[in-house]
Parts: structure tokens; C-alpha cells; sequence
């Protein structure tokens, strides 16, 4: 074998079909586009969702719902996770800076602290919200809830 004798696998490749070019073979005249209309002539593009005249999907779907801009979305951590990472760091003290270091939190996000798990640890947390079990579950620890602004 050499690169002479090199050739693509039966039926990979096939012949392209060449339109326009004369009635002799068998595609010349309308060049397989019909008789008239926005789809035999040139510059002719479908817009996007055309369903040749039917109602394009997008309009036969109800609208539905609306999205409130004034939502505030916070980054939801539990009891059981500041309970880890004051036993790791021996911390007293848990703030937005403590969990970024962490990767818990990113730069931009708002904290709400929830209840899950429970605190041995007397801990100053402060955050921008928090459920009422855990705030509950902090101070009966012996440790205090901040609402940072």
C-alpha cells in the first residue's frame, strides 16, 4: 500500500447534485425549486420559526409567569457548616469575609443563615438574614445573630 493507491471507503462519498444546468440533466429549467414564489427566487431566507404560514409555535404557547426584578436571592448556609468551620479554624467569630475565604460564598452574594444541624459553639455570625430556628439555635448556644445592612 501506498499513497498512490489510497482511496475513500464505498459510499462515503457522493457525487453533488448539479442544478441549473440544462434540461438534459433532468434538473435545468426551475432547478428543482417549482414554479414561482419567495422560495424559487434569489435572496429568498426563511425567518427563524417559519412553519411555511402556520402559526409558529412561539405564538401558539401561551405566555405565562413574570419574573419579579425586585427579588433578592441570598446564599442559603446552615448551622451544621458554620459549626464545621469554627471546630477547623477554631473560630468565635463568622463573617461574609470568613465564608469567602472558604469558597462558600462569592464576592457578590447576600447570606441567610438556616437552621439545619446544630451549634455547640458559642458564635458571633453575621449575615444579611436569617431563618428564625437558626437565629433561635445561635443564641441558645450562647452566641449571637448580626444583621449586616
Amino acid at each position: 500500500m501506498n499513497l498512490s493507491n489510497l482511496k475513500p471507503a464505498p459510499g462515503s462519498v457522493k457525487k453533488s447534485k448539479r442544478i441549473g444546468r440544462g434540461q438534459g440533466s433532468g434538473k435545468g429549467g426551475t432547478s428543482t425549486k417549482g414554479h414561482k414564489g419567495a422560495q424559487s427566487r434569489t435572496g429568498y431566507s426563511r425567518k427563524v420559526g417559519f412553519e411555511g404560514g402556520q402559526m409558529p409555535l412561539q405564538r401558539r404557547i401561551p405566555k405565562g409567569g413574570f419574573k419579579n426584578i425586585n427579588r433578592v436571592e441570598y446564599a442559603a448556609i446552615n448551622l451544621d457548616v458554620l459549626q464545621q468551620i469554627s471546630e477547623e479554624k477554631k473560630l468565635s467569630k463568622i463573617d461574609r469575609d470568613v465564608l469567602i475565604q472558604r469558597n462558600i460564598l462569592g464576592k457578590s452574594e447576600l447570606v441567610k443563615i438556616l437552621g439545619r444541624g446544630t451549634l455547640t459553639v458559642a458564635l458571633e455570625i453575621h449575615a444579611h438574614a436569617f431563618s428564625s430556628s437558626a437565629k433561635e439555635a445561635i443564641e441558645k448556644a450562647g452566641g449571637s445573630a448580626h444583621l449586616i445592612n
